[in-house]
């Protein structure tokens, strides 16, 4: 049997709290079950709470909180073992409780947290009581602390005024001071800006005159570098007579006496060839014929170039060709790329220098095939074929200028003969007294073979 006090059980089952157990009788009420938990053995403990036996009571009160609550609501016998525990560390004030006279000087939510666990006769009215008590506290507390705040906030509020007003005060001087410089700095940025304008006046006005000077002195540069070019290509051209010279002298004779010599084997195989065509009988010499004189029937390039044949028939080069001591001057890279521009280059030289050597065989005429060394990325290892002189040009002249040298090299007189299709090789040969003729007519000629 369960004791009873005035006709209520003492477990105070016939009482029931309608509302939330309030927030700091929970604690006071967690904190209870805590403290007495360690105070029971395993077995005696819920089987939900078995596993907080070992914690300390700070952590089981902080990790198993609700548990012990709920575990406290719902066990009869749990609650029962805690309030023997609690008998046992709080006698006076269970004493008091059980008496239904709790002391007056007793905490409100200590006194509201043992009627609790213990559920005497009315115990509900005293959490009731606790927590308005609490809750009545709280707001007493809430109140004065506002109140604290609210004179802090208005202590804080003078004393921002107050350095408001000296801080509006020192920006004001602050101000006029900055538009006192302000009004300076325009000033001076007028003034700046006025020297800016007439600074850019006269950098224009200087730019223009640096452009002009510029202009002027990029055509004289380019003018000196024309003259430059047109020097070096006359020192190169002396140089190469001066090497002439040197090479005739080492060889017994000038240049002048070659050239002598040359016209001198031209005049009489010119002779005669008219001997053979007029078919005279040899008669002794005469003195009157050592003077040089044109002789009737004799013909000259410029006497072929008026006969009545196509300008590329191959008969008026074989006509050149026939006439005393010719000399056959050919632009290579001109006619292979004008005949056979899909092969490579060495055997472009190939075919033409087999097709030349069989010409000079043919008409015995002296024949000199000029390449372009600018052409090549390395030496050429040539070996010319019979009757056919292979010249490439050195670095820094072109073939154009090295067939122009050879025709200037040659005696006035003297049948020379070039074969190119380039305009300007051909009009600086004519204008030296050589007889251009096309690549196409030399092109037919070969392949009359």
């Amino acid at each position: 049997m369960v004791e009873t006090t005035g006709g209520e059980p003492v477990d105070g089952t016939a009482e029931v709290l309608d509302r939330p157990l309030p927030d700091g009788v929970r604690r006071r009420v967690v904190q209870i079950v805590s403290d007495g938990f360690g105070g029971l053995t395993l077995a005696e403990l819920p089987a939900q709470l078995r596993q907080y036996a070992r914690f300390t009571p700070s952590r089981r009160a902080k990790f198993a909180g609700n548990a012990m609550a709920a575990a406290l609501e719902t066990d009869a016998l749990f609650r029962q073992r805690i309030a023997e525990r609690l008998r046992e560390t709080q006698p006076e004030l269970v004493g008091a409780l059980d008496s239904g006279s709790p002391p007056p000087a007793a905490d409100p939510l200590d006194v509201a947290a043992v009627a609790y666990v213990l559920r005497p006769a009315g115990w509900v009215k005293l959490v009731t009581a606790a927590g308005e008590e609490a809750l009545r506290a709280d707001a007493e507390r809430v109140d004065e602390e506002s109140r604290a705040e609210l004179d802090r906030l208005r202590e804080e509020l003078v004393a921002a005024r107050g350095q408001t007003r000296a801080e509006t005060e020192r920006l004001r001087t602050e101000l006029d001071a900055a538009r006192k410089e302000a009004e300076s700095l325009h000033r001076k940025l007028r003034a700046a800006l006025s020297d800016v304008k007439r600074g850019d006046a006269a950098l224009r006005k200087l730019q223009g005159e640096v452009e002009a000077v510029r202009a002027e002195g990029q055509a004289q540069l380019s003018a000196a570098e024309s003259e430059t070019r047109r020097l070096k290509a006359r020192l190169g051209e002396t140089e190469a007579a001066l090497e002439a010279s040197r090479r005739a002298a080492r060889e017994g004779r000038s240049v002048e006496d070659m050239r002598v010599r040359l016209l001198l084997d031209t005049v009489l195989d010119a002779a005669q060839g008219l001997r053979r065509e007029l078919a005279l009988p040899p008669v002794s010499v005469r003195p009157a014929q050592t003077v040089d004189a044109v002789e009737p029937g004799r013909m000259t390039p410029k006497d072929i170039a008026a006969r009545a044949l196509s300008e590329n028939d191959p008969a008026i080069l074989d006509q050149l060709l026939a006439l005393p001591q010719a000399h056959l001057v050919v632009d290579g890279y001109n006619v292979t790329k004008t005949g056979y521009p899909q092969m490579p280059l060495e055997k472009q030289r190939l075919r033409l220098l087999g097709q030349l050597s069989q010409l000079a065989a043919q008409t015995g005429a002296e024949v000199t095939c000029v390449f372009d060394g600018a052409e090549l990325a390395a030496p050429v290892l040539l070996a010319p074929p019979r009757g056919v002189r292979v010249l490439f040009s050195k670095p820094g002249v072109t073939a154009d200028e090295l067939i122009r040298q050879l025709v200037r090299a040659e005696p006035p007189g003297r049948p020379v003969i070039v074969a190119s299709t380039d305009r300007e090789v051909a009009d600086g040969v004519a204008r030296a007294g050589a007889r251009p003729v096309a690549s196409v007519m030399l092109l037919r000629r070969l392949t009359l073979g």
